[in-house]
C-alpha cells in the first residue's frame, strides 16, 4: 500500500500546526514553505481538513490555520480517513462478494490483519506522539 501525496503532505502540515499550536494561527504560504507543498495544493488540503473539523481557519491580518482541537485529540486515523478515505488494502477484504474464493482464501485472511494492523497505529498515534518524537529525535522546530 502507498499513501498518496495528498495524505503524507496533509499529515506534515497537520504536524507543523501541531508544532506551532501554542504559537497561534500559520499563514498557509509559511506552512507551504517550511513543508515544501505547492501553497495551491497545500490550500485544497486544508479546505478538506477544516470541512472535516480538524483545522480551523482565522481572518485578518495576523490569521492563517490551527488546529480545531489539542494535538493529544487529534488521531492520525482522524487524518488519514478524511484525506485518504478507508483504508484498503484488497477489495475482497471490503466487499466479500468482489471475489468468489472469499470463504475460502488464506491470502484474504492476511490482507485482513494487514489492514488491521495500519488502522491499529493510525489510532494510537495522536499529532502530540509525532510532535514529542520529533522533539526526541531533534528534528527542527519551525518558528517564524
Amino acid at each position: 500500500m502507498k499513501l498518496s501525496t495528498r495524505t503524507r503532505y496533509g499529515v506534515r502540515a497537520m504536524l507543523d500546526l501541531a508544532e506551532n499550536a501554542k504559537k497561534g494561527p500559520l499563514q498557509l504560504k509559511i506552512i507551504a514553505q517550511r513543508q515544501d507543498i505547492s501553497a495551491k495544493y497545500l490550500e485544497q488540503l486544508m479546505a478538506i481538513l477544516k470541512s472535516a473539523g480538524l483545522v480551523r481557519s482565522i481572518r485578518g491580518a495576523k490569521g492563517g490555520y490551527v488546529l480545531a482541537k489539542d494535538p493529544n485529540q487529534i488521531r492520525l486515523n482522524q487524518v488519514f480517513h478524511c484525506l485518504e478515505g478507508p483504508v484498503t488494502t484488497a477489495e475482497c477484504v471490503e466487499n466479500e462478494d468482489y471475489c468468489r474464493r472469499t470463504a475460502d482464501c488464506a491470502v484474504r485472511h492476511v490482507w485482513i490483519q494487514v489492514r488491521q494492523a495500519i488502522e491499529d497505529v493510525l489510532q494510537s498515534t495522536t499529532l502530540q506522539d509525532l510532535t514529542d518524537k520529533a522533539k526526541e529525535q531533534g528534528m527542527p522546530d519551525y518558528q517564524i
